[in-house]
């Protein structure tokens, strides 16, 4: 539930968005402290010396969990990817490790969501889909609401299905686990009936925290019989049947009142569930979890609450935890409601994952931004990183993290990898033409005759999604250059000037060069400068605007620069 940068602990602050950062939390190798703790480059192996001084029994479980109630987005994916840090780290050092993450899934549905997303993980809005089954279904727990989509066995099922297929995406061997089921076959018995036997001492701690808490308050949750709502109202506790008599009671859910039935009845301890305060620690017990990432909104209410219902009512010990925090999309928190959201797989149609990877590796501690608008500068310094392990980058305390980060972030390590600059991935773009595109890579020296075929495919690869991140950002490379000579003329004056670029360019000049050159071309020729860049625009686009020109022209085949400027076909 939040963000990242992999970090050191010497408390270096690189500036807090995915642009204009500096390079990843600076670091060292593995060494001793002043105090005799040992130091870390990368944060995960700092949280895994937490965990093993606890002497924990494997397999090591790591958890996160997110309660199912709108778009599986890349925010869900914070616990997700800080555990899988730390679970590459302990499973590098030898230890077997499980990750699992929970679906709250006998969470009752409060509100229906603006909008959710499909199979495919596409964002849709309500129209297209039934909404019905969700506003019908109110009050119920999402393993009792219709899949909107008329394809998995319930909401929560599609839901869930969502987020283990974005895991897959991102290479993530995550266990997803529904508490529904844990309720269903009796896994959560034992801590509902340790809880109901205490609930004095329960009501106490909690009322700690909470204000609602009176004396005829009951830490669990029915389902009524009757409408299928979870009810709050728990009139009595048998324990030797393992039962409950309820009232089916509204339920406030925000500014709003979701009515109940009226309906009483007795549900077993496995027809409900625990208030979540109460579910989360029974969560860490029949789990064995050993360490859990969370966002900061839990730090200062739910996990003091959480620790103290596990060693007061529970008698067990809490996890490891790790407040991390969230990071925010485009300058704005993310928001479901508001549409500031993103997808795993609309993330991965603009970036690879191991980008993706390598802003979930850093630090998690530190605010920062994924801005759309300057991926560009987050793809640079993800290429940066990769350089400093291959020894590239004369940065010691850069190469430090990265010695020991990079492999969690990659399928595999190949030295001879090609990374195109993303923004000269985005001029490739442009070209239609994949022959085309290569050659252009080739003729500004990215590949040569020992490039293996398969990096030179894989660096093209990065030439799509750069393109699309052009178009979906309708930024200045979001044009399509012309193979073939455009249908136009020129007066005179101004063919007379294309031609005199045309010898500037054909003397090797670089694009900088030849953007300053297109302004002196014009005046030499007593040309508006407007009207020369629009010929130039023209011969290339086939419109009237388009790019630096002179800048894009300094990035193509100069044969086929010069060629075009004399408009020869």
């Amino acid at each position: 539930m939040a963000d990242p940068d992999v970090a050191s602990d010497d408390g270096t602050d690189p500036d807090a968005t995915s642009g204009e950062q500096a390079d990843p939390d600076e670091g060292t190798d593995a060494e001793d402290g002043p105090s005799g703790e040992t130091r870390h480059a990368f944060w995960a192996d700092t949280v895994a010396d937490e965990i093993l001084e606890r002497d924990p029994t494997e397999p090591i479980v790591i958890k996160g969990g997110v309660s199912p109630s709108g778009v599986a987005h890349l925010g869900n994916f914070n616990e997700i990817m800080r555990g899988y840090f730390v679970a590459e780290v302990l499973r590098d050092r030898g230890y077997e490790v499980r990750q699992v993450f929970t679906s709250d899934d006998r969470d009752p549905l409060r509100k229906v969501p603006r909008k959710l997303a499909n199979a495919d993980g596409e964002i849709v809005g309500l129209g297209e889909v039934d909404a019905g089954a969700l506003g019908r279904n109110l009050g119920k727990p999402y393993t009792d609401i219709p899949d909107p989509f008329g394809e998995a066995d319930s909401y929560a099922a599609h839901f869930a299905t969502l987020l283990a297929a974005d895991a897959d995406r991102l290479g993530v061997p995550v266990e997803m686990v529904s508490n529904t089921e844990l309720y269903a076959d009796g896994t959560f018995d034992p801590v509902v009936r340790t809880i109901l036997e205490n609930v004095e001492t329960a009501r106490e701690v909690l009322g700690a925290y909470q204000d609602k808490v009176d004396e005829e308050y009951v830490p669990f949750n029915p389902v009524c019989e009757e409408c299928g709502k979870v009810t709050e109202t728990v009139t009595s506790i048998d324990l030797d049947a393992e039962t409950v008599e309820y009232v089916c009671t509204d339920m406030e859910a925000g500014d709003s009142t979701i009515e109940g039935c009226g309906h009483e009845g007795t549900a077993t301890f496995r027809e409900g569930k625990l208030p979540w305060r109460f579910e989360w620690p029974g969560q860490w017990d029949v789990l064995g979890v050993d360490f859990e990432p969370f966002g900061k909104d839990h730090a200062e209410g739910s996990w003091p609450s959480g620790v103290d219902i596990a060693e007061t009512v529970l008698g067990i010990d809490p996890p490891v935890p790790m407040v991390y925090e969230w990071f925010t999309l485009n300058g704005a928190a993310l928001s479901s409601s508001a549409g500031n959201i993103v997808t795993v797989p609309e993330i991965l149609e603009l970036l690879e994952p191991e980008v993706l990877r390598y802003f979930f590796a850093l630090e998690p501690k530190k605010a920062r931004d994924l801005d759309l608008e300057r991926l560009d500068q987050l793809v640079e310094r993800f290429d940066r990183f990769e350089r400093a392990y291959f020894g590239a980058v004369d940065d010691e305390d850069l190469t430090a993290v990265a010695d020991r980060a990079y492999p969690f972030l990659v399928a595999e390590v190949r030295e001879d990898r090609v990374r195109l600059p993303y923004t000269f991935a985005a001029v490739l773009g442009m070209v239609e033409d994949e022959a085309f595109r290569e050659q252009l890579a080739r003729d500004e020296g990215h590949f040569d005759d020992d490039t293996p075929r398969w990096a030179v495919e894989d660096a093209l690869d990065r030439v799509e999604r750069a393109r699309r991140w052009a178009e979906r950002m309708d930024n200045e490379y979001n044009y399509r250059l012309q193979t073939e000579l455009p249908d136009v003329s020129f007066d005179d004056d101004v063919a007379a000037a294309l031609d005199d670029l045309a010898d500037f360019v054909a003397e090797g000049h670089a694009g900088e060069a030849i953007q300053e050159r297109m302004y002196e071309t014009a005046r030499d020729h007593d040309l508006e400068v407007a009207a020369f860049f629009e010929a130039g625009y023209r011969l290339f686009f086939d419109e009237t605007q388009g790019p630096r020109l002179g800048e894009f022209l300094g990035e193509l085949e100069q044969e086929f620069v010069v060629s075009r400027l004399r408009r020869e076909a």
